[in-house]
């Protein structure tokens, strides 16, 4: 993990944006589901972004034909988590999930610019957003993988692999757990999500003192 003095700022401004643009279509599809952008922001600058479905099950379409026309990713989840024929949690899903909703909400990808890459901030501002968005749902899912290809090293498929098992890991540290094939399946249930914001928390306050710190180093010199 990089130094916290390499952060672009004090990571203890950054501020979550979310929005959802309700364009006010009358169509099944839109009643099925719902995208969610969430800006991450250090001052009036765009630090990253997170993009999360909240899919209804209960209204509107077919969830799996809704999910498959929208992305292979979020395909993906929905061939391991629904039943096709009802679009509905299958029966192995619903023995993992207590039911405290009826909805599914999707982390579909969670970017952050360079320079705040590498200090786990990924992990921290997603936890905080799932937070707030997982309300009303029954299991929270996402298939981790890298959207960033411009680095030759990442286009070798065995470095590729490392560092999209690297991702999950990450996930996993919050509640994630490994479901079937490449998707991650999390309880909003789960006291482990609570626990582990408070740790989220912690280690972004420790980022904030260390970086605040550095910058008072230089200053003296």
């Amino acid at each position: 993990m990089n130094a916290p003095s390499l952060l672009p700022g004090d990571p203890s401004e950054l501020r979550l944006r979310i929005s959802y643009a309700d364009e006010l279509t009358d169509t099944p599809q839109a009643d099925t589901m719902e995208r969610w952008d969430v800006a991450v922001l250090h001052g009036e600058e765009t630090a990253g972004s997170i993009t999360f479905y909240r899919v209804h099950l209960d209204r509107g379409m077919n969830a799996v034909r809704v999910m498959e026309e929208e992305s292979e990713d979020l395909d993906e989840i929905a061939q391991a988590l629904l039943d096709p024929s009802t679009g509905n949690f299958t029966e192995e899903a619903s023995s993992r999930l207590p039911y405290v909703g009826s909805s599914l909400l999707v982390m579909d990808k969670v970017t952050l610019d360079g320079p705040w890459r590498g200090h786990g901030l990924g992990a921290i501002l997603a936890t905080e957003a799932i937070h707030r968005l997982m309300a009303g749902c029954r299991a929270v899912a996402c298939s981790p993988g890298v959207t960033d290809l411009s680095s030759d090293r990442l286009r070798n498929r065995a470095e590729w692999e490392r560092v999209t098992a690297k991702i999950a890991r990450g996930w996993e540290r919050i509640g994630f757990r490994p479901f079937q094939g490449n998707v991650l399946l999390l309880s909003p249930a789960s006291l482990e999500l609570e626990e582990q914001r408070g740790v989220m928390r912690q280690r972004l306050a420790e980022l904030a003192i260390s970086w605040r710190r550095a910058q008072a180093d230089r200053a003296s010199f």
